[in-house]
């Protein structure tokens, strides 16, 4: 993703709402309000289908923040299909060190290897449930997360061995 395109997304992140402390207790604006005003933005850097995409999957309940004891998070997105792991990438107004990830083909094919979208559904909901509050948050030790990463990557091979051999 290009520096320059990563910045404009980031101030359109970091103006989203928190919603539970966003709101002054005397203020007419509502929370609808300020999460329609939050989507609008978004809507100038993703088409509609991949925005809405993502949406879904935060109705759903379905972005899982797995905390660790000393401060490491992992998320998971539970789709459609399969359960992926999510790699928000880290962001800062400069630089962007890390670049986001996730265990989709999507992911794979539109933004690594046709570079068609920035972004893949899944790294979206973890982006927008993490700044709205909304994501599932599951408390893990390292046994725990050790054993979910396992299970996931057993997962993906059967998925990667299925579709290479049929």
């Amino acid at each position: 993703m290009h520096p320059d395109l990563i910045s404009l997304l980031n101030a359109a992140v970091e103006d989203a709402p928190d919603v539970a402390a966003s709101r002054p207790e005397n203020s007419d604006e509502s929370e609808d309000d300020l999460v329609d005003e939050y989507i609008d933005k978004l809507r100038f850097f993703f088409d509609d289908n991949l925005l809405l995409a993502a949406l879904d999957l935060i109705d759903r309940d379905s972005v899982i923040k797995f905390l660790v004891p000393w401060g490491h998070v992992q998320y998971q997105v539970l789709g459609a299909s399969a359960t992926y792991t999510v790699f928000p990438g880290n962001y800062s107004k400069t630089v962007h060190t890390i670049p986001p990830y996730c265990t989709c083909a999507s992911f794979a094919f539109s933004a690594l290897i046709s570079d068609s979208q920035y972004m893949c559904k899944h790294i979206l909901a973890v982006t927008i449930a993490e700044r709205m509050s909304r994501c599932i948050e599951r408390p893990v030790s390292a046994d725990d997360l050790a054993e979910i990463s396992v299970q996931q990557g057993g997962r993906e091979e059967q998925s990667v061995h299925g579709a290479c051999c049929e």
